[in-house]
């Protein structure tokens, strides 16, 4: 006889989810409410989603937000932070309610936008629309990788799952087009996608701008497609998302159809979206719901009970894990040492001892730098298993691939991710790669391209995290492909960003130097790195693993009557530049600056005595000269180019365009004669 709850029972179970769910809507109406700002449409729409991932089909600890196989939430809708505030703090993370009271405030914990590092519980951050989905592909990535890499036989160490919310301007970025046709492609069957389908935009009804079919677009991705009618049906969203899970092949998308602001007068229509709803209305939707209309923050214990079994529940399920880990390491204790260190994001000692060095030297061969980086990442990569990522389609190009190691699309262990022409999508799903943890991820492509993704690079800064973006094609010295491959003001544009770490490297050695800053770091960097042969300086008689590693350093110190700064291929010339002056009897010391930023970072002692106030200073770099007037002073000079390139061989242009040793001699005597 088949056994049924009481329908009383039944009642109340059902009594208290919707308890919950209103309980989580006014939180985060009133947080919006006391900030006079926010969004508080999305979150009185999608409370019925978010309770459902939370309190039933989301593995977490909420006192432990970095247990490594936990399940992954995305707020691609970022705005929308109100409703994922709420919930951290009813699961029990550490967001106490004065942190929800504080929404958008000067040093709280809940700032407008979900930032990764600020809030326990936000696995990355969002904001600009459609990175926060983009994200989460690099999440299902790092898993899928990590799953085929760790798991063994019956032992699942890495098993879980990502969950992303988005809205129609996600779906209407172009970054969504990228991120989705690419998770499609690599089958990454523990994505899924929940679509907060409310026909609203912050302009109007989506009709003015977004009628595509949603549904077919994602089926031809190769997607999971499902409809969910009425975002209020539990039972309707709960069958979607148990389907969603059973779907290992394909990612997953429900497209769920909510109302804007449920329960508030301003409901379906766009001026819910983006403001507070004002006090009159404010109280009307908690009428609606049946919250006490004169209460701030009002939390029934009822509700926050049935929260805060995620609690209990994430502890269980992290210690069952615990003890699977345990019969693991015994069975397996080197993956299982390897796999501690790497989601510890810990290096492995003497990991230092496999970067090359190059012999250098007049009698040695010339060698591109975007080759030196071949051969640097091959080397670490023997060493860093947890070194992983690929290129925009451009793989024989950046020369960013392992030798030893397959097809990420083919073989899940493979460590080459064959991005597509897919630039912005790419970068920003190597920062989703770097916020799971466990991978040192980079994404590679022509340094002119880094335009396409410039929002993934700040995006990437501003979270610290640990990813690599490698470019190269480096100046105007690419040549005959012209101006629209030759970047000018890219160097600068990228050098400005908050907590990016540049390098662009001299030569070989320079080269294997800024590798290992970047691994070292911790944090984002981009490299700038030639396609045309350089010279090989010889590295015992320039110190150079030593003192490229102050980002700035003295290949000559010997001219006292001025200074030639130079970057990347530009280094060479200052070389030759400095011998010219010499005959001429004009002493100039070279100092080759291969990271403005690790620079800056060096002691004022160390600046003052390798850039000294008192003499005379010409930089020399293929681009822009907009930054260098902060390192050579207002007296000092510099050799850039503040225009457009030209298609010619790359020596040619770079001649034509004054990047030659009569330019800077002439260029050094002018600055003389100030």
């Amino acid at each position: 006889m088949i056994q049924t709850q009481p329908e009383t029972e039944t009642t109340h179970v059902q009594e208290i989810e919707q308890l919950a769910i209103n309980t989580l809507r006014i939180l985060a109406v009133d947080q919006v409410e006391k900030a006079k700002n926010g969004h508080p449409g999305a979150p009185l729409g999608c409370a019925p989603i978010a309770y459902l991932l939370f309190h039933k089909f989301m593995k977490y600890n909420p006192h432990d937000p970095l247990w490594s196989d936990r399940d992954r939430f995305v707020l691609s809708n970022g705005h929308a932070s109100a409703l994922q505030y709420g919930v951290l703090h009813l699961t029990g993370y550490d967001l106490p309610l004065d942190q929800l009271e504080q929404f958008r405030e000067w040093g709280s914990h809940t700032p407008g936008h979900p930032e990764y590092g600020e809030t326990p519980g936000v696995e990355v951050t969002t904001g600009p629309l459609g990175q926060g989905l983009a994200e989460a592909v690099g999440l299902a990535i790092a898993e899928k990788h990590l799953g085929a890499v760790y798991n063994t036989g019956e032992s699942k160490i890495v098993d879980h799952y990502t969950y992303v919310l988005c809205g129609d301007g996600d779906l209407m970025e172009g970054i969504s087009h990228e991120s989705c046709s690419l998770a499609g492609t690599l089958q990454l069957g523990k994505l899924i996608l929940l679509y907060d389908d409310n026909l609203i935009s912050l302009d109007g009804p989506t009709e003015l701008s977004f009628t595509e079919d949603v549904t077919e677009r994602f089926e031809a991705y190769n997607w999971h497609v499902q409809m969910v009618s009425d975002g209020n049906n539990l039972g309707e969203l709960n069958k979607a998302i148990e389907a969603a899970k059973m779907e290992r092949t394909r990612p997953s998308l429900i497209r769920v159809r909510t109302v804007i602001g449920y329960g508030s007068p301003k409901a379906g229509t766009k001026g819910v979206h983006g403001e507070a709803l004002g006090p009159e209305a404010t109280k009307a939707t908690k009428k609606f719901f049946g919250f006490p209309e004169d209460k701030s923050f009002y939390i029934p214990d009822e509700a926050l009970t049935h929260w805060r079994e995620a609690v209990d529940k994430g502890k269980d399920a992290q210690e069952q894990w615990q003890t699977r880990f345990e019969s693991y390491k015994k069975e397996n204790p080197d993956l299982a040492a390897q796999y501690t260190r790497c989601t510890e994001m810990k290096l492995p000692e003497g990991w230092e001892k496999a970067l090359p060095s190059f012999p250098g030297g007049p009698d040695a061969k010339p060698v591109a730098t975007r080759n030196a980086g071949q051969v640097v990442l091959n080397a670490l990569g023997a060493v860093l298993p947890e070194l992983f990522g690929g290129a925009a389609d451009l793989t024989s190009s950046t020369k960013t691939i392992f030798k030893d190691s397959g097809n990420f699309h083919l073989d899940p262990k493979g460590r080459n991710v064959f991005f597509g022409v897919r630039e912005f999508g790419m970068m920003a799903a190597v920062n989703g790669i770097a916020a799971h943890g466990g991978l040192i991820p980079f994404g590679s492509t022509f340094f002119t391209f880094s335009d396409y993704c410039r929002s993934a690079l700040r995006m990437g800064a501003l979270q610290s995290s640990h990813s690599l973006y490698i470019f190269t094609h480096d100046s105007i010295g690419l040549g005959a492909d012209g101006p629209t491959h030759q970047p000018v003001e890219h160097l600068w544009a990228l050098r400005v960003i908050p907590q990016l770490t540049d390098f662009r490297p001299a030569d070989a050695n320079e080269t294997s130097v800024c590798w290992q800053l970047a691994i070292e770091r911790h944090s984002a960097a981009f490299m700038a790195l030639s396609r045309q042969d350089l010279p090989v300086l010889d590295k015992d008689k320039y110190k150079i693993f030593e003192g490229a590693r102050k980002g700035a350093y003295a290949l000559d110190d010997s001219g006292k009557d001025l200074i030639l700064i130079a970057t990347g291929s530009e280094v060479e010339l200052a070389l030759k530049g400095a011998e010219a002056l010499k005959k001429e009897g004009i002493h100039a010391s070279v100092v080759s600056m291969p990271s403005v930023k690790v620079y800056d970072e060096q002691e004022q002692a160390y600046k003052d005595q390798l850039l000294p106030a008192g003499t005379p200073k010409l930089a020399i770099e293929a681009g822009a000269t907009l930054g260098w007037w902060k390192y050579v002073g207002s007296n000092g000079g510099v050799i850039g180019i503040d225009h457009f390139g030209a298609s010619a061989p790359g020596p040619i242009v770079l001649d034509k365009f004054g990047f030659n040793v009569p330019n800077v001699v002439e260029q050094a005597k002018k600055l003389l004669k100030k």
